[in-house]
């Protein structure tokens, strides 16, 4: 076994370690409405998200793992790019977790990619294109995820005059079932295909698949795109309560209405983007969603969270491609010296991970800050409430509303 397939092996491993975290980092996504709300108990949450994740790997094709493979040409491509940008989104991912903060692991692999590619190649490596159309959907799919949001809760509110259904109705929860369900699809159609894009693209640079025979789609194999559903399944398994935590309990308050259309705004927002190849931040679609339901409804909106989240998303293609940049390079000092900075940088980091997924928040943490059954049962009135009392003890915590 040569030294080039060595590495390939070890970056698929490498690369599937970030679909994980990708998995639990975005399972809030289509997870903290449902758990908010109760629609299912907090337990059962993610692997009903997790189901329906890998389900997309017999439906979609792999037009987004095309737009992400291209996004460092190939004669710029090789190992210690794709290191340093999994390394980079990995490093990014775990982070932004441990604070609870709903960043994009789409914008921190694309970060990493066009810091190590610049590293390797300068300007001319980097498939500016690609990279055009993602940024485009950094403003596009939260724009469209709140409008559709903030437009279905309206719609809600007709069925709620219509027949009389307060907020928590069944018929809500079951519809918010439904939606949640294509959230998580709609995660596993456009996210999974991110690291079939990344292991396309190593292959495609060490000569292990090929172009069409039209020359413009990467030819993905069949064991790398279930590989990648299946770790974007179990990652969304594990849970990643801290963001779930953030987004369904946060940034408003949650009830069966609200989370139906926020569902509503990610699902379209993330079908849409997955149709035409957009590799869009579906954390930004799903935030967004939350955002806008809250607003339509009333409820209120914890602004602070909201801005903590935007400064975030804003700084995450550039973090990932400062750590891209810094880790090819140190790549490239003399092999043993490389070695000994590379490794320590993995040890270390890989003891902190794996600290900190052992002393994290889990599901009974999330159960204990639910409100009561009861609480959540009484009817409440049916039309947008305008005005809401700000009865938080830690604004910081609870979402409330400037009247």
């Amino acid at each position: 076994m040569d030294m080039l397939l060595i590495a390939v092996i070890a970056l698929c491993v490498l690369a599937l370690i970030f679909d994980f975290t990708n998995g639990f980092h975005d399972a809030a996504n289509s997870v903290a409405t449902v758990v908010a709300t109760r629609a299912l108990p907090v337990k059962w949450a993610p692997p009903f998200s997790a189901l329906f994740n890998f389900l997309a790997y017999f439906v979609v094709g792999t037009a987004v793992a095309n737009t992400i493979a291209k996004t460092v040409k190939t004669d710029a491509d090789g190992v210690a790019v794709t290191f340093a940008a999994l390394f980079s989104a990995i490093a990014w991912n775990f982070l932004t977790w441990r604070f609870g903060m709903p960043s994009s692991s789409s914008h921190a692999i694309i970060g990493g990619l066009v810091g190590a590619g610049l590293a390797a190649g300068g300007l001319d490596a980097i498939d500016w294109s690609s990279v055009q159309k993602a940024g485009l959907g950094i403003f596009l799919s939260p724009a469209v995820a709140f409008a559709i949001a903030f437009a279905a809760m309206y719609l809600v509110f007709g069925l709620q005059r219509m027949f009389k259904m307060h907020d928590n109705h069944p018929v809500f929860k079951g519809l918010q079932l439904v939606s949640a369900a294509g959230v998580s699809f709609g995660h596993g159609a456009n996210d999974a295909q991110k690291t079939m894009g990344v292991i396309a693209a190593l292959l495609l640079g060490a000569g292990y698949t090929s172009f069409d025979a039209e020359g413009n789609t990467i030819l993905v194999p069949e064991w790398v795109a279930l590989s990648a559903y299946s770790a974007i399944a179990l990652g969304t398994l594990w849970g990643g309560w801290k963001i779930i935590e953030t987004m369904g309990l946060k940034i408003t308050t949650l009830h069966a209405t609200s989370g139906t259309a926020a569902n509503i705004g990610a699902t379209t927002a993330m079908f849409g983007a997955t149709a035409i190849g957009m590799p869009i931040s579906t954390t930004h679609a799903a935030a967004s969603s939350i955002v806008g339901a809250g607003v339509g409804s009333g409820k209120g909106v914890n602004w602070h969270v909201v801005g903590r989240m935007l400064l975030t998303w804003l700084i995450t293609i550039p973090a990932a491609c400062l750590i891209g940049f810094s880790m090819f390079h140190l790549t490239q000092l003399p092999v043993a010296l490389s070695w000994i900075v590379v490794g320590s940088i993995l040890i270390g980091f890989g003891s902190w991970a794996i600290w900190a997924m052992l002393h994290t928040i889990h599901a009974e943490d999330i159960e204990a800050e639910l409100p009561p059954e009861s609480e959540l049962a009484e009817p409440l009135p049916m039309t947008p409430h305008l005005v809401a009392t700000d009865e938080s003890p830690n604004k910081e915590d609870h979402p409330t509303v400037t009247r």
